[in-house]
């Protein structure tokens, strides 16, 4: 569904293709390799497949995480709210790697950090904050400063637009030679459990969430008053 609202407000060029969706992964895979099986009712619920055995572990996550109701631990309620099922999408980017992972966070339909995700997938992942001027701002890595990406810009115009309507939401995106395509729409980074470092910056995005807060309800009131 959130495919369907990108898709929709974005372009068809901007979403990565669903090859099949459901419940139950079927005994062999229908789809050309590599391909992505993820849970679309959970976080971090997702397993690339490049060969047999690749399949067979994604088959038994898969019966795993449909028997999870995610986000009860946490208290994600929204997660609850959402019909458990999978799917299975191409798998993008090029080489071994999954793609960089570029998180927009938007506050009150304005686009503030992007947070780049290095190594997902693996035991080595982490991830950098850069500001818009693409300067580093926090970091769980010592990596050098990653690349700003080609599509930067697209992707910061189509986040806001996405994220309107929304005190607070992150949008993620990947870039694939040189175009941005849409990744996922999440309103609980990192389950609101991040340690935010350093700490000016963790006052800062509540300022900036304040902010969004007062304008929404001073907008609501205003088409109240307009609807009397």
């Amino acid at each position: 569904r959130a495919k369907a609202l990108a898709a929709a407000m974005l372009g068809s060029k901007w979403i990565v293709p669903t090859l099949w969706t459901g419940g139950t992964l079927p005994v062999e895979p229908c789809w050309p390799l590599p391909f992505m099986v993820k849970a679309r009712h959970g976080c971090g619920h997702f397993h690339a497949v490049r060969n047999a055995a690749d399949y067979a572990i994604a088959r038994t996550r898969a019966r795993r995480w449909m028997r999870v109701t995610y986000g009860k631990w946490l208290d994600e309620w929204l997660y609850g709210r959402i019909e458990p099922g999978l799917l299975v999408e191409p798998l993008i980017g090029e080489g071994p790697n999954l793609p960089i992972d570029y998180k927009l966070f938007v506050f009150g339909g304005q686009v503030r950090l992007v947070q780049v995700h290095l190594g997902r997938g693996s035991s080595n992942h982490r991830w950098i904050v850069m500001d818009l001027d693409w300067r580093r701002v926090s970091s769980v890595s010592r990596d050098p400063d990653p690349d700003r990406p080609l599509s930067l810009d697209r992707m910061i115009r189509a986040a806001e637009r996405l994220g309107q309507e929304f005190t607070f939401v992150r949008i993620d995106f990947y870039e694939v030679e040189g175009a941005p395509l849409f990744g996922e729409m999440t309103f609980y980074p990192g389950s609101g459990l991040e340690r935010i470092d350093p700490p000016e910056l963790d006052v800062e995005m509540g300022e900036w969430c304040t902010a969004a807060v007062v304008a929404t309800a001073h907008g609501e009131q205003e088409r109240m008053q307009a609807a009397a």
